[in-house]
Order: C-alpha cells, then structure tokens, then sequence
C-alpha cells in the first residue's frame, strides 16, 4: 500500500492555508480547532491528552450531549490495558474504578488510577475510546511529516474489499489488486490489477466466507509476503514486497471519448476544483456522461453540491441533521450551467462518504441510473479536526447525514439500479462490465 502525509479523511485537516501557524491544543484538558497543519514534531501522549480526548468527544461529537462518560472511560481502559497485556507491561492494581456517569467525578477517577501513565499505551486507549463511538467517520489519526525522498510503499493502491482504513465486512472471496502503481516495487515483481491474493505473511484472506479484518495490520508492514493466483492462468506464486519510493499521486479528474457520443469521466474524489473539472470535461458532450466512483472515497460536500448543479437545479441534496433541532437542506448549486446529459454513474463498495452524498442524490432525484454495486455505507456525517496536545488529530462528526428523502445511508449504502460487478477475471483481461452496461443504457 502506500504511505501519505494526509489520508483522504484528513482532508480538511490537511488543507488549511499554507503559511499559517500550527495549531495548538488549548488548555484545561480541552482539544483545539487546527488553525494550521498539525505540527511536525509530537510531543509523547499523556494522561492529560487522554483528558482532551474524552472532553473533546463529549463536548464536539454528535451525540456528545447524551453520551455516557462511564462507556467511554470504559473503552479507553479496556484498550489501555489491552496494550500492556500484548506487551507484558501489564500494571498490578490496575482496575476500572466504580464510576457515576458524573462527567468530572468519573475522569478524575480513572486518572487517579492511571497516574502518570504509560506513555506507549495511552494512544491505545484514545483510539479505544473513538472505536468504542462505532462511527465510520469518527477515528484519530497522528500525523507523520513526509518522507525527505517523496512517498513510499509497495504500490499497490487498491483492493477489492477496501474501504478506507478497513475492509468491507461483505466482502465476497476472492480478494484481488486493483490497481498497481507504475513504477513501483509491486509492478517490478510483476504484480497486475486481477491478481488474487490468497495470503498475506502465511494469513489467509479469508475466513470462511468472511474477509480476514487482520490484513489490515500485516498490510500496514514495510515488508509483506504475497501468495498469488494470476486468475487468466491458475498460476500460483509468492512474492515478497518491501516499500520503496512510488510516484506522487496527483489528485485529479481524467475522461475519454467513447463511441455514439458518450463522454466517461473518472471521478478519483471530491476534491476541491473535482466538479469544475468534471463540468469542463464535459462541456461538449452532445449525447451522455458515464462518471465513474468507483473507488471514490469521497472529499468535499461543497463539491458534491456544485457537481449535482450541472445536472439539476433547485433539487435537495442531502440532510445535515444536529441531535436537536432542524435539519439543515444542502442544495444543488444552482449557479453551475445546466449540461442537459443523459447521466449513469458507476459505483462500488469503495463509494464512500461524499461518493454516496452524490450517488444518493443521483437516485433519489432521478438525475441518472445508477450500474455496478451497492456503495460502502459509510457516510455518518461530515468529520471536523480537533488538535490534541501530542500532535494527532481527532475526527469527530457534529451532524449526522440523511438522504434527500430524509432516509439513512450510514451502514447500508446506496443500491445501484443495475448490478454489474468486476470481478478478478474482469480485470485481468481489460473487460469492463459496468461501462458495458452504461454504454448499453446511453
């Protein structure tokens, strides 16, 4: 896989004005809105960051309100004591303390218990307590400063069953590459997009009929060992991949003319300038638009919003709805000129996030049909960055998003309209079934 500066869900995080100073975490144990990129160095976690970490999910998150601090206090512990048991640093006397559900009665417990803390297992127990949230858009990620020499990993840049940092619980075997960096040390060993991995390190890659969640681990090492089947052949070989330096990956928008009139447009996220891009790719396009999002893992809802607006006008777009009170409408942008195109959108389970904004928005307002798979279902509500006093960076949710007809996507996606699959077989010889089908509907 490959190492970056900024994941796809640090987006804002990331993309704060250049030259401004980096933020700090405020005092009193509270977390702080970044007002700047996160700092190059990290200072070690420590108890007192675990405190930003519960105050900031009770004071930010969306349901922080009615959350219940004993759980969350739970959680961070579980985690933490977790960490020293894998370690054998387990600590005698270390016990959850009785708690109350008194927010500040309940902290100052559990810090009296902790002391000073282990500094390694501390990021544990932060992490616990935002898994512990089971919300897809609600995680902490620590910040690296970029390799000197550029980006590094093995090249392989997709997975059939990936969905941001996890893998797809619906997976269907068998799990497959499906993209390969130009370049890099997996096209060296002669890896190709349809090639079946069969095991990671010794690991089977699936379970029964259940993805193997643990690749995600053994895939996040410097060096993995690969067992392949090349599906046009049977062939079976291993491969042992170590990271080197691979290409840096310019965001942006691609398209090609096809026949009857037909423009495809590959969508790779919604960035920003995605949907002026996209509009100019399809300004002279007398007949239809295939966008493809397959593998989109979503970006900005400005720009889904913007790109909707060349397709209608005055339609509702999305819900962002607070724990109390009114929903807020997002709209087509309706200063986008009209294109008048016939649309199908092709989607999959990596169309996350704002991929499924747009999806959804597609369907429910009948802009276009939609071809290939369900989408991933992993659009709880837009992240915003809150800075923690070692350099990480907690994602927290404040809304939550509904579709534009009010239903929920979160956890179960957006149907596609025709289901036309890629499969390993697909890949490895160039066929394309999801296109097929769009050409046959334009």
């Amino acid at each position: 896989m490959i190492r970056t500066f900024c994941s796809a869900v640090l987006l804002t995080a990331c993309a704060l004005a250049p030259g401004s100073s980096p933020a700090t975490a405020a005092d009193g144990g509270r977390c702080a809105t970044p007002s700047g990129p996160p700092p190059a160095s990290s200072s070690p976690t420590t108890v007192n960051t675990l405190r930003q970490a519960y105050e900031c999910v009770l004071d930010n998150y969306y349901s922080g309100p009615v959350l219940d601090s004993k759980i969350l206090l739970r959680d961070a512990l579980a985690a933490y004591t977790q960490d020293l048991v894998r370690r054998g640093a387990d600590a005698p006397g270390l016990r959850l303390p009785a708690l109350t559900g008194d927010r500040d009665a309940d902290w100052a417990a559990v810090a009296e218990v902790l002391g000073t803390g282990d500094t390694r297992a501390l990021p544990a127990a932060i992490t616990g307590m935002v898994a512990g949230l089971h919300d897809n858009h609600a995680r902490v990620e620590r910040i690296t400063p970029p390799s000197e020499d550029g980006p590094v990993g093995t090249g392989i840049a997709g997975l059939s069953a990936a969905q941001g940092g996890r893998l797809d619980p619906a997976a269907r075997p068998p799990l497959f590459i499906t993209r390969v960096l130009p370049g890099s040390p997996a096209e060296r060993a002669g890896i190709r997009p349809g090639d079946i991995i069969e095991k990671v390190d010794g690991i089977p890659a699936f379970i029964g009929d259940r993805v193997n969640q643990s690749l995600v681990d053994t895939f996040a090492s410097s060096t993995v060992r690969l067992t392949l089947k090349r599906p046009t052949t049977g062939r079976v070989r291993t491969v042992k991949l170590t990271e080197g330096p691979v290409e840096e990956q310019k965001r942006a928008v691609t398209s090609k003319t096809l026949p009857g009139g037909v423009t495809y447009v590959k969508v790779p996220g919604f960035f920003q300038g995605a949907a002026d891009q996209v509009v100019a790719a399809l300004k002279n396009t007398p007949k239809g638009a295939v966008l493809d999002l397959r593998g989109n893992g979503g970006g900005s809802p400005r720009e889904v919003t913007r790109l909707l607006g060349a397709f209608a006008h005055g339609r509702v777009t999305s819900y962002f709805c607070p724990l109390k009170g009114d929903c807020t409408a997002n709209r087509t942008d309706d200063s986008v000129p009209l294109l008048g195109l016939r649309l199908v959108v092709l989607t999959d389970r990596a169309c996350a996030s704002a991929c499924e904004d747009f999806s959804g928005a597609v369907k429910d307002n009948g802009l276009g049909t939609l071809v290939g798979t369900r989408t991933a279902g992993v659009v709880s509500g837009p992240s915003e960055p809150y800075l923690l006093d070692d350099g990480s960076v907690l994602l927290l949710p404040k809304v939550r998003h509904l579709g534009p007809a009010r239903e929920i996507i979160d956890t179960v996606g957006v149907p596609v309209d025709h289901y036309a699959p890629m499969t390993a077989l697909d890949l490895a010889k160039g066929r394309d079934p999801g296109l097929a089908k769009a050409l046959s509907l334009l």
